[in-house]
């Protein structure tokens, strides 16, 4: 079984990756192969809605998503982090998953995975942000875990915040043990590629 983490923050050891750090620990303690895949220092550029990944199933722009894109398909579970930036995850972590738009074909795709989110905020913003990525999640046909919510600001603040930490390590231990139920939704439903909406004639 393997667990990836996701860090959208630009700061490699900040309070994301360090809460990341520890979901991992408890989901390699629980017997699953674990891994981090941290954004800052890479380069992803946004999707430019050519909809090429629909006819080829893949995307065409060649940036560190080529190498997310198998970590990705590969994980039973995904974690994802990130850090509050004016209410909402980053820009960066929202273009990743943007991104992630190519993955829409039939074994090439999120469906079934299990998915958290870790979420840090100096003040407002964690609902919000902890919303839209469970809502991306239930789109992609992800089986959402729990997730974790924390307010620190100053770098390593989390480690000051004990009751936080350890709902970090149930996190991991819980994504493992979910992953291991192999849950998997009917053949016939596959992930829409739009969302689905109310639309007019």
């Amino acid at each position: 079984m393997k667990v990836l983490a996701l860090s959208f923050s630009p700061r490699p050891g900040g309070n994301t990756v360090q809460l990341l750090e520890t979901v991992l620990g408890a989901a390699a303690g629980a017997g699953a192969e674990t891994g981090l895949w941290k954004l800052a220092g890479k380069t992803v550029q946004p999707c430019d809605g050519c909809n090429a990944c629909h006819r080829t199933g893949a995307c065409h722009i060649e940036d560190d998503m080529q190498d997310l894109y198998p970590k990705l398909l590969e994980a039973d579970a995904i974690i994802f982090g990130t850090p509050v930036y004016f209410y909402n995850m980053t820009g960066p972590g929202k273009t990743v998953i943007d991104r992630t738009f190519a993955l829409n074909r039939p074994g090439r795709n999120l469906a079934n995975k299990v998915g958290g989110v870790v979420c840090v905020a100096g003040s407002f913003g964690l609902a919000d942000t902890v919303k839209d990525l469970y809502f991306y999640m239930v789109s992609r046909q992800m089986l959402p875990a729990m997730f974790v919510a924390a307010y620190a600001g100053a770098k390593g603040d989390v480690k000051d915040l004990p009751k936080c930490r350890a709902a970090a390590a149930d996190l991991g231990r819980q994504v493992v043990a979910i992953a291991a139920q192999g849950f998997a939704y009917p053949a016939d439903i596959v992930p829409p590629h739009f969302a689905y909406g109310t639309h007019t004639k």
